[in-house]
């Protein structure tokens, strides 16, 4: 019974993960603080034009919809873009377009320092 006890504790952490992107990389960046929502366009967005909200998959169809209501009730409408390297701008474009016409106010690019993995 411990045995299963420590296997599952170790293995736990690994099944956890998020999509995978791999962010630009800026040299002055800031700490994101307080209530986050980050949409994440991962490499696949090229072919099946499906992004991230937190790990919840949404087809770009619907993604305006999901995020006016994930954000209806903050305070400060504000969402964390993640983009992969391997996407164009216009196709970042797409998406911040959905944002905007989702009421968000302020959209955050992020980026990670060129130290980081």
């Amino acid at each position: 019974m411990l045995v299963l006890l420590i296997i599952f504790m170790v293995a736990t952490p690994m099944i956890q993960r998020g999509v995978d992107v791999k962010l630009p990389v800026a040299t002055r960046t800031q700490q994101i603080q307080g209530e986050r929502v980050y949409v994440t366009v991962p490499a696949s967005y090229k072919k099946t034009r499906t992004v991230y909200i937190g790990d919840e998959a949404i087809r770009l169809d619907v993604l305006q919809e999901r995020v006016r209501q994930k954000v209806e009730h903050m305070a400060d409408k504000q969402v964390y873009l993640r983009g992969d390297g391997s996407i164009t701008y216009q196709e970042l474009m797409e998406v911040f377009d959905r944002l905007k016409g989702a009421g968000v106010q302020n959209i955050g690019l992020v980026n990670r320092l060129p130290e980081e993995r």
